[in-house]
């Protein structure tokens, strides 16, 4: 549980999250652009993710592709859930 916590506390690796997790597939290129974040920060923070079990990636060609991990566990997925709902609700309050 810890590792997950840790995956889930920085803003980035949220956001990156909150565009993964509701299904398709996003290039790392996605993902520096809309979060306007080098491509090795990107890396970095989405290393963090990969180990923390709540994505997975592969090559194509030169870039790589996310996506949630099928085999979350359900208590992991439903933490994920409440952080990603969390956020939109902040999100919400400050517009």
């Amino acid at each position: 549980m810890q590792t997950l916590l840790t995956a889930l506390s920085d803003p980035t690796r949220r956001a990156a999250l909150a565009l993964i997790w509701p299904g398709g597939e996003r290039c790392v290129c996605e993902l520096m652009a809309h979060l306007d974040a080098s491509q090795s920060r990107m890396s970095r923070h989405m290393k963090v993710l990969r180990e923390a079990g709540l994505v997975l990636c592969r090559r194509d060609a030169q870039w790589v592709r996310y996506r949630r991990n099928p085999g979350v566990l359900p208590a992991h997925a439903a933490v994920v859930d409440a952080v990603i709902a969390a956020e939109h609700v902040g999100e919400r309050d400050v517009a």
